[in-house]
C-alpha cells in the first residue's frame, strides 16, 4: 500500500513539474526547438574524439559559408543604410541594442567609430543588457526583459532622430525585440539584424535583416556562425554610413583621430596618398590645419588657406570631395 502510494506521489509531483516546466519554460523550449541556430547536428556528435587539426578545418569550413549567407541579404543591408545616412546626416544617433554576443558585438563596433571616423563618442551607441559590466561578466538573465531595454533608450534620451539597430541572433530576444518597439514607438528608424528567418525582431523592425547561417558547430553557440555575421553586417553599417557622411576620400580615413603614435603616422600617411606631397607639404599642412587631415588635404589639392578649408568642410558639411569642387573647375578623380 505504503508502495502504490509513494509510486502514486512521485508521479503526481512529476506531473506538477511537468506543468509547471511547459507553463514557464515549454513555450520558449518549443521555439528554440524550431529555430536553424538552436538545431542539433548529429554528424559532429562525435567531433570531440577527433584530432584538434580535424576540428579546426571543420570549424573553419564553416566559417567560410558566412560570407555567402550574408551575401543574400545585401539589398536589404543597403536599404537599411542609406535610411540610416538620412537620419545620420540629420543629426541623428546610430545606436545598437542586444544582450550577451550581440550586445557586445554592437558596442565593440560603436566603440572603434570616434578613433576611425572622429566621431563623437555619443554618435554612434552600443547598448547592452544588464549594462558595461555584462561585456566582461555573463548577465544572460538581463536578455529577458524588453522593459529593461525601453530604459535604456530612455536613459539615453532617444528620438525620432535617430536610429535603433536590434541585433539577436535568434531573433527573439526580449530585450532586442524591444529596443525595437520602444524605438518605433517614437518613430526611430528601427532595424533589426538577426539569424533566423520569420524572427520576430525582423517583423517588428522597418527594415529586416535576416542572415541565415545555418546550425553551429556547437548546438545553440551563436557566438560563432551568426557572430561572425553579425560583426560582418555591423561593419558595413557603420562603415557605409560614414562614407556616407563624407568621412573617407575614396578608401582613405580622412576623418581618423591622431590620438597615437601610430595613428599620427597613418594620418601623414593619408594626407601622402591623397595629394602625393612631400613629406615638407604634408607636415607645414598639418601645421596650417591643427593636424586635421581632411582640412590638410583640401588645403594642398584646393591650393587654399587653413581658414578656407575650415570654412569650405564646414559649408559642405564635412564632404571634402563637395568642398573641393568649389576650389576645382572640374571634379577630382
Amino acid at each position: 500500500m505504503s508502495s502504490t502510494h509513494d509510486m502514486n506521489h512521485t508521479h503526481h509531483t512529476h506531473h506538477t513539474e511537468n506543468g509547471a516546466y511547459g507553463g514557464a519554460y515549454g513555450d520558449l523550449r518549443a521555439q528554440l526547438d524550431g529555430l536553424t541556430t538552436e538545431a542539433f547536428r548529429p554528424e559532429l556528435a562525435e567531433i570531440d574524439r577527433l584530432p584538434t587539426l580535424d576540428i579546426a578545418r571543420i570549424m573553419n569550413g564553416e566559417d567560410a559559408t558566412v560570407p555567402a549567407a550574408v551575401a543574400t541579404q545585401l539589398p536589404r543591408i543597403a536599404a537599411a543604410i542609406d535610411a540610416a545616412a538620412e537620419r545620420v546626416a540629420r543629426g541623428g544617433r546610430l545606436v545598437y541594442a542586444g544582450a550577451g554576443t550581440a550586445g557586445r558585438l554592437g558596442v565593440l563596433d560603436a566603440s572603434e567609430c570616434p578613433p576611425t571616423f572622429n566621431t563623437d563618442p555619443g554618435e554612434v551607441v552600443g547598448l547592452i543588457a544588464g549594462g558595461p559590466g555584462a561585456l566582461v561578466t555573463s548577465v544572460e538573465g538581463a536578455e529577458d526583459s524588453g522593459e529593461l531595454a525601453a530604459a535604456d533608450l530612455t536613459a539615453i534620451k532617444l528620438t525620432s532622430a535617430d536610429t535603433v539597430v536590434g541585433v539577436s541572433a535568434s531573433g527573439r530576444t526580449p530585450y532586442a525585440v524591444g529596443a525595437v518597439e520602444h524605438a518605433r514607438s517614437l518613430g526611430s528608424l528601427t532595424i533589426g539584424l538577426s539569424c533566423n528567418e520569420g524572427s520576430p525582431l525582423a517583423a517588428a523592425a522597418e527594415h529586416g535583416i535576416e542572415v541565415v547561417v545555418g546550425p553551429e558547430l556547437l548546438t545553440g553557440s551563436t557566438r560563432l556562425k551568426a557572430g561572425t555575421a553579425q560583426k560582418l553586417v555591423l561593419n558595413m553599417l557603420s562603415t557605409i554610413t560614414m562614407i556616407r557622411r563624407g568621412k573617407t576620400y575614396g578608401n582613405l580615413m580622412v576623418d581618423v583621430r591622431a590620438s597615437n603614435d601610430k595613428l599620427r603616422a597613418r594620418s601623414r600617411r593619408i594626407v601622402s596618398l591623397a595629394t602625393g606631397a612631400s613629406d615638407d607639404e604634408i607636415e607645414s599642412a598639418l601645421a596650417a590645419t591643427g593636424g586635421e587631415v581632411k582640412n590638410a588635404i583640401l588645403l594642398i589639392l584646393g591650393a587654399v588657406d587653413g581658414p578656407t578649408a575650415a570654412r569650405l568642410l564646414t559649408e559642405h558639411d564635412g564632404h571634402l570631395r563637395a568642398a573641393l569642387l568649389r576650389t576645382r573647375p572640374s571634379p577630382t578623380p
